[in-house]
């Protein structure tokens, strides 16, 4: 995929000592899913300084069609929700919040 337009952005916060049971759970339920609709995601991280006990992950489209049209696929999955039902209990919040990107003239150019 070229460089995404828009980036789902999407910040979970864990129970408290939680983390790594949430971690497995994504990791063997929602990402074999997530990988198969979604493709490979842009990056996932932890928490360190801040709001603690939070995943992030982030996923980019080339459009907001493109964001529907594959999440719609991955809700229609039958394995989306074991996720869901694991997963339930761990998570005390979520956000998404999509951005789009800018073109910044003094980054054309720059290897990422």
């Amino acid at each position: 995929m070229t460089e995404p337009a828009i980036v789902d952005l999407r910040v979970y916060t864990i129970r408290l000592r939680k983390m790594a049971e949430f971690i497995d759970v994504f990791d063997r339920l929602a990402m074999p899913v997530q990988l198969q609709y979604l493709g490979r995601p842009l990056g996932m991280f932890t928490s360190a300084v801040g709001p603690l006990n939070q995943i992030v992950h982030l996923w980019g489209f080339a459009d907001m069609g493109e964001f529907e049209r594959r999440h719609a696929a991955r809700d229609r999955d039958p394995d989306w929700p074991a996720y869901l039902k694991a997963s339930e209990d761990l998570i005390v919040a979520q956000e998404n919040r999509l951005i789009r990107r800018i073109a910044l003239p003094s980054l054309a150019g720059l290897a990422s």
